[in-house]
């Protein structure tokens, strides 16, 4: 069964990043897909439903908690597995993460191994 990643950032480099860290799962059927800032990840979601969701929280055009509220509360897309990306790691936006219903919550620089990790439990690998 075919599954979907989306990672949602508005560096190019950090998207790249996670790209390469998560490679080795195109092999496992999983597309990925990429947006750059909250919109089209928002148009991303509706359309296509992606199990896996790597979302930075600072982004132009609508931000990560904004684009997870909507996704979980709004749409209520609860089979949509949230990560919140933030190079803040101070409480407060983890709680508000938690109040917006992302399901993890990882502070940039990230360990790649996590998000390895992380995706393959979130995908069944």
């Amino acid at each position: 069964m075919e599954q979907k990643l989306l990672i949602v950032d508005d560096e190019p480099h950090i998207r790249m990043l996670i790209e390469q860290t998560l490679e080795e799962l195109e092999d496992e059927d999983v597309t990925f897909l990429t947006a750059d800032n909250g919109e089209d990840a928002l148009e991303i979601i509706k359309k296509e439903k992606p199990q896996l969701v790597f979302l930075d929280v600072m982004m132009p055009k609508m931000n990560g908690m904004e684009v997870c509220r909507r996704v979980k509360k709004e749409l209520v897309l609860d089979d949509v597995y949230i990560v919140l990306l933030t190079a803040k790691g101070q409480e407060l936006d983890r709680q508000k993460g938690s109040e917006v219903g992302a399901n993890v919550y990882m502070t940039k620089p990230f360990d790649p191994e996590a998000i390895l990790s992380k995706a393959k439990s979130v995908l069944g690998l």
